[in-house]
C-alpha cells in the first residue's frame, strides 16, 4: 500500500530539484520547473505539464513539487532515476533527424508531437529498452503496459548501475562520457540593470542544457557550482552563455563563448585510466584569435582525475571573464 511521503521525502524531492540539470524542463529547457512526472522521473514546466496530463496517468503521472502529496514510492522512484539528465539519456538516446526538441517558446502542437514521441511511442529509446506488446482490445491498456514495463526496465538499469558503482547507464551507450564543469567565478561582468546584474550561466551541448543558480546583484560572482553534461560520440563545442535574470521581461544576454572539449577528451583517451598515473600534464588547449581563452588551458591528471582549468573572456559583450574547471569521466572506466 502506498503511503504519503513524509516531510523528509518532500525535502528530498526539493533537494533533487536543485541539481543543475533539474533547473530546466526536461522536455523544452524552460527554466525553473515546478512539476514532475513521478513515474518517468523528470521535472517539467507548466506548459509541458499540460501535455503530460493529456497523455493520461498510464503514461505520465504529473505531480506538483510543492502542492501535491507524494507517496514514498514516488519519491524513491524520482531519487533512484536521479533527475532530468539521467532520464533524458534514456528517453532521448536516439532522437531522429526528422525530430527536434522544442524550446521554451514552442507551440502546444510542437510540444505535443515531441512529448508523445518521447514517452508514449518511445521513438527515441535505445532499441533494447523498447517495450512491445501483443494486440489488445484497449490502446490505453497497451500504453499502460508499455509505460509500466519501461519504467521498470529503466529503474532496474539504474539499480544495476548503482550496485556496480560505474558511471555507465543502460541506454547511454551512445554517449562516450560525462563532462563535469565546475563554474568557479566571474569577474567584471557587464551591467544590465541600473548599477549591477543578476547573472546566471547556461551551458549547451547538442540538445542538453545545464543552468547555474542566479547570483543577485553581483558583477563578480563566486559560484563554485558543478554542472554536468553527457557527451555523445559526435560531440561539438560546449556553448556557454551568461544572462541577467529579469523578473518581468526577457533575460538580457551578458556574453557568450564556445568551449572546445576535444583537447580534453583526446588527451584523456590517449592516457586511458588516469588512476594509473601520478600527477602530470597531459595536454593543452592553446589560446588563439579564434577562441575565447585568456591564456593557454592546461590539461592535467591530478589525484587520479583528468581536469582542465579554463579562463575565458566573454565574447560579444563589453566586459566579463569566467573561470571554469572541466573534468572528464569516460563511460568505460
Amino acid at each position: 500500500m502506498s503511503h504519503s511521503a513524509s516531510s523528509s521525502g518532500k525535502r528530498r524531492i526539493r533537494d533533487l530539484l536543485t541539481q543543475s540539470d533539474n533547473r530546466v524542463c526536461a522536455d523544452c529547457g524552460a527554466p525553473d520547473p515546478k512539476w514532475a512526472s513521478a513515474n518517468i522521473g523528470v521535472f517539467i514546466c507548466l506548459k509541458c505539464c499540460g501535455v503530460h496530463r493529456s497523455l493520461g496517468t498510464h503514461v505520465s503521472k504529473v505531480l506538483s513539487v510543492t502542492l501535491d502529496e507524494w507517496s514514498d514510492e514516488e519519491v524513491d522512484s524520482m531519487i533512484e532515476i536521479g533527475g532530468n539528465a539521467s532520464a533524458n539519456s534514456i528517453y532521448e538516446a536516439f532522437i531522429t533527424e526528422g525530430s527536434s526538441k522544442p524550446g521554451p517558446d514552442a507551440s502546444h502542437d510542437q510540444r505535443m508531437r515531441f512529448i508523445r514521441s518521447k514517452y508514449e511511442f518511445q521513438e527515441f529509446l535505445k532499441p533494447s529498452l523498447r517495450i512491445t506488446s501483443g494486440k489488445t482490445s484497449s490502446s490505453k491498456s497497451s500504453s499502460s503496459y508499455r509505460s509500466s514495463s519501461l519504467s521498470t526496465n529503466i529503474i532496474d538499469s539504474f539499480r544495476s548501475n548503482s550496485s556496480s558503482q560505474k558511471p555507465q547507464l543502460e541506454g547511454m551507450v551512445e554517449f562516450i562520457g560525462l563532462l563535469k564543469v565546475t563554474l568557479k567565478k566571474g569577474t567584471n561582468l557587464a551591467i544590465r540593470d541600473m548599477m549591477t546584474s543578476d547573472p546566471y550561466v547556461v551551458l549547451t551541448l547538442g540538445q542538453q542544457t545545464a543552468q547555474s543558480t542566479v547570483m543577485k546583484s553581483n558583477l563578480n560572482p563566486v559560484w563554485n557550482e558543478e554542472l554536468k553534461l553527457s557527451v555523445p560520440h559526435d560531440y561539438g563545442s560546449v556553448k556557454l552563455q551568461v544572462f541577467d535574470y529579469d523578473t518581468f521581461s526577457a533575460d538580457d544576454i551578458m556574453g557568450e563563448a564556445e568551449i572546445d572539449i576535444q583537447p580534453l577528451i583526446t588527451s584523456a583517451m590517449a592516457f586511458g585510466d588516469p588512476e594509473m598515473f601520478g600527477d602530470m600534464q597531459i595536454g593543452k588547449w592553446l589560446k588563439s584569435n579564434d577562441n575565447a581563452l585568456i591564456e593557454d588551458s592546461i590539461i592535467n591528471i591530478a589525484d587520479g582525475k583528468v581536469k582542465q582549468e579554463v579562463q575565458i573572456k566573454l565574447q560579444n559583450v563589453e566586459s566579463g571573464e569566467l573561470e571554469l574547471e572541466l573534468e572528464w569521466l569516460p563511460l568505460d572506466q
